[in-house]
């Protein structure tokens, strides 16, 4: 799924068109390898994206800001410095390179009109933004790169000149001649699939589109070069004439390949896609920002928040995978403490025959009273006790089991209350949809002390809670819904929120979200309660099953025992259903 370099002069001419004249209103680096520009337009504004990340480099439009740091980076600041307030010129992409160049009229700390350039570079692990001025001196980068750095001989350093990335030894479909490309088709006589042959000749194609074009020059992808016919030569000068055509009077189309089946992305493209016959769906789109949103934005928000959770998702994974192997250790000595009747046993028999046991003996024979028949057992000894120490000892080998149990029973139900709750932590973690919400769970984790606070305690006492907000729902016949994110929203809606009329659901025995049907004096239809009920399904570790049992009763018949964890409650008065969540309508009652 590469940002190819025809996607990018697609999507490059697009931004141009839009922003040329817009001036840059605020700058903002949400990530480390991201940096958000909203430029202000005659009428309205846009936020551009310009994001190099190794997994997902990528230029476009969003419709929704970032979530962003206290305190801004480095380069941010930098950025703010030279282009806060510059008017944008042009947006530009060279010869088919997966380069883009964001030209800006501004002016310098006296005053004096300046240019300055903002390379963005879109070549996976080597990507870069990289700051320059009109004397091509580089400010500086998002990454700088030494010299004696891995797999590159270009220096990105402040100060140096800028350098265009290293050519590739490819032939530009817009540079070469028509005879040119004639000349190229007919003396190809290579073993190498046409598909290969093409990514391997002509430079800014991606798989994907070598793909495309070999399929519609001779209906197969991988068939030899070698082995085309004259007529099919003949129809592939005639698709890379059209495809070259197409870029140079701009009538590319945003496209988007999802799964026929399930409707699921799978990749995008700037043309129609044949190679996949029925297995893949082609949707147009009206804009490539838009396409790309929709492609990347999900999946790389989802990304983003779980790299911010690995520390906790560490921390919590370990604390519960420890719980479960101290519960199998006690479960495992609370069963050996269920036969401590057979020391009892063996003490009175002990204390019964006191009288033929002789210091020393290893071992005694006895009748044993407590059997009907009453046989002869045999009882082994301590021999470094007296008669009456190895009776002792037996009574306090069962008194100890006694007590274990006791002890056991109790440290056994508050682990597993301790495991459901780490359980729960983790689910809270998969359902953060923010930072804000990542935030709200940390703070609950160093409440219960799962996670030390190391910041300073003054801030830490100055700094205000964290108000994340939970998952907001509408019924398709008007009842609204909330799912809490975490434990801390769960108690919030249940305990503060909800009215005791309002209806509470949770899925039964398995950890979820605590969503609450608002009644507002209404008494809820059938419909609205199948679809909470379904939310709670959806919010839930079993999500993605079918016939889901989902507990639900009024919010007065919850309640929160003394000490209990975070998200802990107890009911005893409620009704179970069993629905089957289905994502698409659940998303289509979301409100954003």
């Amino acid at each position: 799924m590469p940002f190819d370099a025809v996607s990018l002069l697609a999507t490059v001419r697009e931004v141009n068109a839009r922003v040329v004249g817009g001036r840059i209103d605020k700058i903002y680096q949400p990530e480390r390898d991201e940096v958000v520009l909203s430029i202000r337009l005659m009428r309205g504004g846009v936020k551009l994206l310009l994001s190099v990340g190794a997994g997902t480099p990528r230029m476009h439009f969003i419709e929704t800001g970032r979530e962003n740091p206290a305190a801004p980076p480095m380069f941010c600041m930098l950025l703010r410095k030279h282009l806060q307030g510059a008017k944008i010129v042009s947006v530009t992409s060279p010869d088919l390179e997966r380069l883009a160049i964001i030209e800006c009229d501004t002016t310098d700390e006296m005053g004096v009109p300046s240019k300055k350039y903002l390379a963005v570079e879109l070549m996976g692990k080597y990507s870069n933004l990289i700051l320059y001025g009109a004397d091509g001196r580089i400010l500086d980068a998002i990454r700088r790169i030494e010299g004696d750095d891995a797999g590159t001989k270009r220096q990105i350093l402040p100060g140096l000149f800028y350098r265009m990335p290293p050519a590739q030894d490819k032939v530009s479909l817009l540079q070469i001649s028509e005879a040119g490309l004639t000349a190229a088709v007919q003396a190809a006589h290579e073993d190498t699939g046409l598909d290969r042959w093409l990514l391997s000749h002509f430079k800014g194609l991606s798989p994907l589109l070598c793909r495309e074009l070999a399929c519609r020059a001779c209906g197969e992808t991988e068939k030899p070069v070698g082995q085309l016919t004259d007529q099919e030569r003949e129809t592939l000068l005639h698709v890379l004439l059209d495809f070259t055509q197409m870029i140079q009077e701009n009538r590319m189309q945003p496209c988007l390949l999802v799964h026929a089946e399930d409707g699921s992305v799978f990749d995008f493209t700037v043309m129609p896609v044949q190679q996949y016959g029925a297995l893949m769906q082609t949707k147009q789109w009206d804009s490539f920002s838009s396409m790309l949103a929709e492609f990347y934005e999900k999946k790389s928000s989802i990304d983003r928040i779980r790299r911010h959770a690995q520390n906790m998702t560490h921390t919590v994974t370990n604390a519960r995978d420890r719980m479960r192997r101290k519960l199998a250790a006690q479960q495992k000595e609370l069963s050996q403490s269920q036969n401590r009747e057979k020391y009892k046993r063996r003490g009175d028999l002990i204390t019964a025959n006191l009288y033929q046991i002789e210091p020393g003996m290893r071992k005694v024979k006895v009748i044993d009273y407590f059997d009907p028949a009453c046989p002869e057992v045999e009882v082994s000894l301590d021999i470094r006790l007296s008669p009456q120490q190895n009776a002792q000892k037996q009574f306090k080998l069962y008194t100890k089991a006694k007590t274990a149990e006791e002890k056991l029973t109790e440290q056994i139900a508050n682990g597993k209350q301790e495991l459901s709750y780490l359980e729960s932590v983790l689910e809270s973690i998969h359902e953060a949809e923010s930072m804000t919400d990542l935030a709200q769970i940390k703070e609950e984790l160093i409440r219960t002390g799962y996670l030390s606070a190391k910041q300073d305690k003054k801030k830490r006492r100055n700094a205000k809670p964290v108000q994340g907000k939970p998952f907001h729902y509408r019924t398709t016949d008007g009842f609204d819904v909330f799912a809490g994110k975490n434990n801390t929203q769960n108690d919030l809606l249940t305990l503060k929120t909800a009215f005791k009329s309002d209806i509470w659901f949770h899925t039964q025995k398995i950890h979820g979200s605590h969503v609450i049907l608002i009644c507002d004096g209404r008494d809820p239809t059938d419909e609205a309660m199948t679809q909470a009920a379904e939310i709670a399904a959806w919010h839930s570790q079993a999500r993605g099953s079918s016939q889901i049992p989902v507990d639900y009763s009024q919010v007065r018949n919850i309640k929160k025992p003394n000490g209990a964890k975070p998200g802990m409650v107890i009911y005893h008065v409620y009704q179970t259903a069993f629905v089957t969540p289905d994502e698409k309508r659940i998303e289509a009652m979301r409100i954003p």
